[in-house]
């Protein structure tokens, strides 16, 4: 991936030349997903299952979501939260009259009960709980293109979780979940942004964020 990916020694040059597009990012993002090998993805996402279990509790309440496609993470990873006796809530999207995307709904997560959705999604079948839902949960965990080190996440650009992550407990830890190299120096920012606490890595595992970082000018 091209230099704004770095956050060492580079992030001085970066600063020097023009950022590219939100557009650019996730196209170059996304590519760079697909072209990772089968093994390593499901290498990468055994080890994000792992750094879980020192993120997570029984007992807790956890968003979480499926990974589709090149996605870091697997189901498996959300069986093992599970399995560890942790109440896992999945989200479901959904549009208004007017088309436009609102906050999304959740629903408790049980094996063998996921449905198709839109753009490729497992959602959990009904009955789903309203968008507030999020409030219970001690963790999110949110898919992410690239998350930089003040918190600044880059998503998808639907805006489901523009809307939802508002809702969230004051407390709660806000992880998006990312590769290695997709924890960045600096990403483009918006007002309407809700900044991540933490970025959970297959190799970096969790990595708390500084969401007080000011950036650089």
């Amino acid at each position: 991936m091209r230099s704004f990916c770095d956050c060492r020694e580079e992030a001085v040059i970066v600063d020097a030349v023009a950022y590219p597009t939100k557009t650019e990012l996730r196209a170059e993002i996304l590519a760079a997903r697909r072209a990772l090998a089968p093994q390593l993805h499901d290498a990468e996402a055994h080890a994000l299952s792992r750094h879980l279990t020192t993120l997570i509790g029984p007992d807790e309440t956890v968003c979480a979501y499926v990974p589709v496609g090149s996605e870091p993470g697997s189901a498996e990873l959300i069986d093992s939260l599970l399995r560890r006796g942790v109440r896992v809530l999945l989200p479901v999207a959904h549009h208004d009259a007017a088309g436009l995307p609102v906050p999304l709904l959740w629903g408790e997560y049980r094996p063998g009960r996921l449905v198709a959705a839109r753009f490729g999604l497992l959602e959990p079948a009904e009955p789903w709980l309203p968008a507030d839902a999020i409030a219970s949960a001690s963790v999110v965990l949110v898919p992410a293109l690239a998350v930089d080190r003040t918190g600044v996440r880059l998503g998808r650009g639907a805006g489901f979780y523009d809307r939802s992550l508002p809702l969230a407990a004051p407390a709660a830890r806000l992880v998006a979940v990312v590769r290695d190299d997709e924890l960045v120096a600096r990403l483009p920012a918006e007002p309407h942004d809700v900044r991540m606490t933490h970025a959970l890595m297959p190799t970096g595992g969790l990595t708390e964020l500084d969401q007080g970082m000011t950036e650089p000018t």
